[in-house]
Formats: C-alpha cells, structure tokens, sequence
C-alpha cells in the first residue's frame, strides 16, 4: 500500500458506516472503552452494538467503535485481500501483507494495551471470565476472519489470541465479534441500568442463573413459587441458589464441576489460614 494508504483506508471506512449517527458518539469521555474491528463488512456494525443500552451508550460517549475496512489495505487495482491456499486445497486465504498493513494502522490508534484477538473457530472460546478481563481494559482490536481464514504468519508475528463464538463455523467473523463486544461493555460501569443485576446472572459465580418469574402469579395453570413471593429474602435466596446449583449440574455438568472444585479449593484455604 502507498504512503497515501492511510488517508485513502479512512476516507473509505467513513464513507461506508450506515448510520453514522450511531458510530460517532456526542462526546467521547476520557475512560472511554475503544473496540476497533478490522473487516470486509464495516457495514455490518454498529448493527445490534446501536440499539438499546449499548447504543444509548455509544451516542453517550461511555464507548466507541472504529470498524476498519480491509478493502483498502488490497493489493492492485482490485484491492485483492485473499489468494489460493498454499500447498493446494478449497477456499481462499486472506494474505499476510493486507492484513497486516490493516493491523499496523489499527494499533497505531488503538487504546494502550488493548487484545489483539482473531474471532477464528480453533480459538478458545469465549466465557464471562475472558469478557471480564476485556471490560477491564481500555478497548479491544478485532480481526474477522473470512473465506478460509488468516494467514498463519500474521497471527504468529503479532502473537494474536484466537477467541471462538463456539464449536460450529461462521461465514465470518462480524457476528462473534459483535457478541463479544456486547458481553464485555455490559460489564463496564454505566453501561446497564442496574449493575446489580450482572451479579445474579448466568456465570457471574460459576453457574448458571436460577428461573426467573413475573406476573401473573398464575399463568396456564401454573403458579409462581410460593417462596418467591413469601417476602422472607432469606428463603428466597436458598431457593435461587438451590436451582441455580441443580440446573448447571443437569444443564453443565463441566461448569457443574469446575464450580465444585473451587468450592473446595476455597474451603481449602479457609482451613489453612485458621
């Protein structure tokens, strides 16, 4: 890419986006948490990223969001960004020198220390842990993985963290990217109304979260637990934690696990320090 690469990269990214509204927030705060997300379709964010709560906060400034266009980083008069595989087979490659020329710009105006990470389907996956330690720092560069997928070079110069959606294949990356940047700005304070809530939900301990119930108190039929509407927050709090336990065992049994073993590590420590 020519040394006019850059300008002509943003000029191309800006003229892309679809509502702008929604990319370029009021006023960017200081703390502000940066996702950048390097992609074929920077049309495709801020998709569900602009509705609801994490919309609200984009336009508040709380976050921003910076999709970057690989196009523009092709090479020749095509912009071509994938070529066959080496040692033959189906499918394209994205090459090393795009992608790279995309990364190189990427970091220069990303947030200090931000992951680099590739949504690939042999990463590890996601889990609220992982979501947890993105929240805590300053923002995050994606890369969205297409066609056949990255060339391995890249991903070893830069020591990029793959990260998977799950044990199934995408078309491409936008939409594991998307899911992670929701799960870490909802841990991030003044994005959810009601910061009390993430500590009662799926995986804030290790289980999965109890049933949830609303009015009607009847409804087909079936009454709400009578606990639940006892008033005695004690009982109610033994009957969550009680379902929670017996779903992630049926439901989870790995989560099921790993909960009891740190349980015990933790029982562990306690006789130790008395």
């Amino acid at each position: 890419m020519t040394g006019t690469g850059k300008s002509h990269g943003r000029k191309s990214i800006r003229a892309t986006l679809q509502p702008r509204a929604l990319i370029t927030p009021n006023r960017e705060r200081a703390d502000a948490w940066r996702a950048q997300v390097i992609t074929l379709l920077p049309q495709s964010f801020p998709g569900t990223l602009g509705e609801s709560l994490t919309g609200r906060a984009l336009k508040d400034g709380l976050w921003s969001l910076d999709p970057i266009d690989l196009r523009p980083f092709g090479e020749g008069r095509h912009r071509n960004v994938d070529d066959t595989p080496a040692g033959g087979g189906a499918g394209m490659v994205l090459r090393a020198d795009v992608m790279g020329r995309a990364i190189a710009q990427a970091r220069r105006d990303a947030a200090p220390a931000a992951p680099l990470i590739y949504l690939s389907p042999r990463g590890r996956p996601m889990d609220q842990r992982m979501m947890e330690s993105l929240a805590r720092a300053d923002g995050v560069t994606l890369i969205c993985g297409r066609f056949e997928g990255l060339d391995e070079r890249v991903i070893e110069h830069y020591a990029i963290e793959e990260v998977s959606l799950g044990d199934f294949v995408l078309s491409g990356g936008e939409i594991a990217a998307q899911a992670m940047i929701d799960a870490a700005l909802r841990l991030r304070p003044g994005i959810l109304g009601n910061a009390a809530s993430i500590e009662e939900e799926s995986f804030a301990d290790g289980l999965l979260e109890h049933p949830q119930y609303t009015r009607p108190s009847d409804w087909k039929g079936r009454p709400i637990p009578p606990v639940l509407l006892s008033g005695n927050h004690a009982e109610i709090a033994r009957w969550r934690q009680a379902r929670a336990r017996a779903l992630t065992r049926a439901r989870r049994p790995d989560l099921w696990q790993a909960w009891r073993t740190r349980m015990a590590d933790a029982a562990d420590d306690i006789e130790d320090d008395g």
